[in-house]
Parts: C-alpha cells; sequence; structure tokens
C-alpha cells in the first residue's frame, strides 16, 4: 500500500490512455501490447542473473565509481549568447542546449541533481549540477529522447513550464506533459522514421533506438527514439539511448554523413549490453552514422553503472586511437562551437580522483 500511494505522486506521470493510446496502437513499433525493438533486446545478457547483479552492486568493491572531488565546470552565460551563434553546452550526463539557426534547444533536461524517482538514491556528482532553470534563456524546442528519470525530469520540467515554446517526444510521452499541466497544442509526438519542417531552415528526423521506456512498473508503453536535426550548414544525430545494433547503419545510409554524433557513452555494463553501447560499439555507431565528429555523453554526472566514473571516457578515447574519429569532450558548461573544426579540448578527467 505505501509502494501503491508513493507512486501516484506526479513525478511518475501518467500511462498514455483514450484516444492517445488507440493511436499509438497503430504504430508499427507497437505489437503485443508495448513498443517493441527491431532486434530482439533481452533485458539482460544471456548468462547474467538480476540476483547476481544486485549482490555485485551491494557486495564487491567498486572504486572510483564517483569523483570523491568533484567534476569541474565552466558557468557559460546563456542568457548572454548571441542567438545566431551555432554553439552547444553540456549540462552531464545526456542534458544540453543548442541554437541552430537562430533557434534555441534544449535535449532531456535534467537539473534536480537526482536520476530516480527515489530521493537521494541517485545523486548528481559534486560539482556537476551547477546549471538551473533559471539559467536558461526562453527554449524554442524541448527535445525528448524517452521518459527515464536520467531524460525526463519532473521537476526541470515543471520548472519549464513557461519558458518553452514546443516540445518534441516519442509516442504516448505527451501524456505525461499533459498531465504536468502542458498546453496539448504544444506537444509533437512521433514515431519512427518520420520527417517533419519546423521552419523554412530546420528539419527533423525521428529516428530509431535499441533501447526501452516506462517510469513505474510498465514498461514500454511510451517510444524511445533518436533525432536527426538538419540545417542548411549543419546535420547532427541525437542518439538518446541505445544499445549497438544495425539500426546504426541504416541511419547512417538514409540520413548521413553527419557533422556530429552525439552518442551515449557510459552507464554501461556486459549484462545490459543490449540497451547501453559499451565503449568499442560507440565508435561503431559513429562510423555506421558516418560521423565526422562523435560527442560521447551519458557520462560525468550520475553512477548507474558499475563502472568508474572517468572509464566512458578513458575508454572511448582508447580505442579511438584506431579510428581517428574527432572526440568532442567539453567540461560540462563549456562551450562547443558547431562547425568548428578547430576547436580543441582538454582531458579534463584525467587529475580528478
Amino acid at each position: 500500500m505505501t509502494v501503491f500511494l508513493y507512486m501516484r505522486q506526479p513525478k511518475f506521470g501518467k500511462k498514455p490512455s483514450n484516444e492517445r493510446l488507440a493511436a499509438l496502437k497503430q504504430s508499427p513499433q507497437f505489437s503485443n501490447g508495448k513498443f517493441q525493438n527491431i532486434s530482439h533486446t533481452p533485458t539482460l545478457t544471456k548468462g547474467y542473473s538480476m540476483r547476481g547483479i544486485i549482490y555485485e552492486q551491494l557486495f564487491k568493491p567498486h572504486p572510483n565509481k564517483t569523483p570523491k572531488n568533484g567534476i569541474p565546470s565552466v558557468q557559460t552565460d546563456l542568457h548572454q549568447l548571441d542567438p545566431s551563434e551555432p554553439v552547444l553546452v553540456w549540462f552531464g550526463h545526456s542534458s544540453y542546449y543548442m541554437q541552430l539557426e537562430g533557434k534555441r534547444f534544449l535535449i532531456d533536461p535534467v537539473f534536480s541533481g537526482n536520476a530516480s524517482p527515489v530521493p537521494g538514491s541517485v545523486k548528481a556528482f559534486k560539482g556537476s549540477n551547477g546549471y538551473a532553470v533559471d539559467d536558461l534563456p526562453e527554449i524554442d524546442y524541448l527535445l525528448i529522447s524517452h521518459d527515464h528519470y536520467d531524460h525526463l525530469d519532473y521537476e526541470t520540467i515543471i520548472g519549464l513550464k513557461n519558458k518553452v515554446g514546443t516540445i518534441i517526444c516519442g509516442l504516448g510521452v505527451g501524456s505525461h506533459f499533459e498531465y504536468w499541466g502542458f498546453n496539448p497544442q504544444t506537444i509533437i509526438e512521433k514515431d519512427w522514421n518520420e520527417t517533419f519542417q519546423l521552419n523554412d531552415t530546420i528539419a527533423i528526423s525521428t529516428t530509431s533506438a535499441r533501447h526501452f521506456s516506462g517510469r513505474g512498473f510498465i514498461r514500454n508503453n511510451t517510444l524511445w527514439l533518436s533525432y536527426v536535426i538538419e540545417t542548411p550548414s549543419q546535420k547532427i544525430f541525437v542518439g538518446g539511448d541505445s544499445g549497438y545494433d544495425s539500426h546504426f547503419a541504416e541511419i547512417g545510409k538514409k540520413h548521413g554523413p553527419f557533422d556530429l554524433a552525439i552518442l551515449e557513452n557510459g552507464q554501461y555494463n556486459l549484462a545490459w549490453e543490449a540497451i547501453h553501447m559499451l565503449p568499442e560499439q560507440v565508435l561503431k555507431a559513429a562510423l555506421d552514422l558516418n560521423a565526422k565528429k562523435l560527442f560521447p555523453v551519458h557520462s560525468g554526472k550520475f553512477a548507474l553503472a558499475m563502472h568508474p566514473w572517468n572509464e566512458p571516457l578513458n575508454k572511448v578515447t582508447e580505442y579511438n586511437a584506431t579510428h581517428k574519429i574527432p572526440l568532442v569532450t567539453p567540461m560540462i558548461g563549456e562551450k562547443v562551437l558547431l562547425g568548428d573544426d578547430t576547436q580543441t579540448f582538454k582531458i579534463w578527467w584525467n587529475d580528478i580522483n
């Protein structure tokens, strides 16, 4: 009963119902009562068990899982940015702000300092949560890749209610936003493989991913996705969360090459390899996409896996010695100059314990 009452809080969102549920059931991705991945996607890799994982998490040592001395960051004043300047500012994990063609984009913002519905259970690393909703200017487009708590943060979204023009998300995710008081007219819900114009110079394509969704005990009642953002001067792949699969090559063939691919690289484990890429797979995905530059995200803020906090960036850098794809590895808050091939980044994560 206690769990039931706790889960009635608004932060858990609301599952799709009525007309929205009827509409999403028409999706080619929906069958047997839920959304499906293209390939068979087990929750756990063969040979692993949930019991074994819990035992390892609780009783085995995991050195350097969190940085004891905090994460360095830069406090860029977003309000003072020239809107015509094509820039990206990372907020840690998979949250970032972009300016393209004079429009402001915000992707998967999480500013509450917590990546779980249980207070205090998945706290942001010291120094990694220096930005807040008040630091953001008015946002033209809010893009949500899927409804997990480390990508769709209730406290942040409520704070953004009067700052966001248009919300773009996967099928069913709009149910959460409507429940939280957003105008349905501002919400665009899309299936995979849809392309639409935001204006004369910006097009969005919604593309596939290999993951799952859900904010409670029911999984996959909303759709997870990735995005292609295309302007006359930039083509950017926004990967969301995804395990490695053939869809990267298919997206690369249809939409590539990309000036920048933003791909998850962190919170991985061989036990759940189907839904989160290992660092060597991140590079394979970037090559499949035909990406000119790679921005590895999904690290640097929360410990959702058992690897050392800085291992994702160390590993992807190590494996990239063979491929030599230019890596975009800013500190939190540092301006990334989109379209500037001369910008370099410090290996800021090396000397932090």
